[in-house]
């Protein structure tokens, strides 16, 4: 991990500025699995800390976090724990693909990020921007830029005066192998800026 931070900071001025005014970040780790991925449909789009909220919510309501238990939920009842019809259905999705077992998430630790992404996508309401949070917070993928991030895009755009995502890619290139944690950087500089603490 500090090697990569190293890397970093001695490939690009932006990293070391980073550092020597917010210090490092802390590498956010969540567990594998159905939960996780229920978690992450909640946060698109929306503050993490609302979703968490809503997380929550279902959890106390609900016997647990399970494709069972929240396949066989109503939209209705998911509407009133603070869910969006759309998410329900996105959860649902996911719910009924475990189920059905045309994806099995614990065996995507073994597989490469491009063969999770492949079998995660297909499922109705899981992107790009999901994927590569998963790959990054569960999977421990080294080498991801998840440019459907706003923050990220926003960050790149203030610290490099970059504006299309494809030369945001081109740029990043000089990143690699540590791209994720260049994203870690990032993210710790967005919310080190706006004075805002999240918990992962």
């Amino acid at each position: 991990m500090q090697h990569a931070f190293d890397y970093l900071i001695e490939k690009d001025i932006i990293f070391k500025t980073i550092v020597k005014q917010f210090g490092l970040p802390t590498i956010p780790r969540r567990p594998q699995g159905f939960e996780t991925l229920v978690l992450l449909i909640l946060e698109q789009q929306v503050s993490i800390d609302s979703a968490k909220a809503t997380f929550t919510k279902i959890k106390s309501n609900v016997n647990a976090i399970e494709p069972e238990v929240l396949v066989s939920i109503s939209t209705e009842e998911l509407r009133n724990f603070g869910v969006s019809r759309q998410k329900a259905t996105y959860i649902k999705a996911l719910a009924t693909a475990v189920l059905a077992r045309e994806i099995d998430l614990e065996n995507l630790a073994t597989q490469t990020a491009s063969q999770v992404r492949e079998q995660l996508i297909k499922i109705k309401g899981i992107g790009n921007w999901t994927i590569d949070v998963y790959l990054m917070f569960c999977l421990q993928e080294p080498d991801l830029l998840p440019l459907g991030d706003v923050a990220v895009v926003n960050t790149i755009k203030e610290l490099l005066d970059l504006h299309g995502k494809e030369e945001m890619e081109v740029y990043a290139i000089n990143w690699s192998p540590y791209r994720s944690f260049a994203t870690f950087l990032l993210w710790h500089y967005y919310l080190k800026k706006r004075n805002r603490t999240v918990e992962y």
